[in-house]
C-alpha cells in the first residue's frame, strides 16, 4: 500500500547547500525542504522570500523536520 503524505503550505525563507531550502509554514512552524526530483529535473530555479511552495511531509514523521518541495 502506499504511503500517505500530508501536504503543507509556505514561503521559503533561506537557501541552503545540496538542494535544501528552509521554510516557513503557514502555521509558522520552521520545516526543512528539499528538491523533487521533477524539480531538479526541469531545472527550475527557486528564490529566497518570493516562492510560495507546498511541502509533502511523510505521516510517519512525527517532528516534521523534513519535507519534500513538490
Amino acid at each position: 500500500m502506499k504511503e500517505q503524505k500530508r501536504i503543507y503550505e509556505g514561503l521559503i525563507t533561506e537557501s541552503l547547500p545540496n538542494g535544501m531550502f528552509g521554510v516557513c509554514l503557514d502555521n509558522e512552524d520552521p520545516i526543512l525542504g528539499y528538491v523533487s526530483g521533477r524539480i531538479r529535473h526541469s531545472f527550475i530555479h527557486i528564490y529566497t522570500r518570493s516562492y510560495r511552495v507546498k511541502i509533502a511531509v511523510s505521516c510517519y514523521d512525527s517532528t516534521r523536520t523534513r519535507g519534500r518541495i513538490i
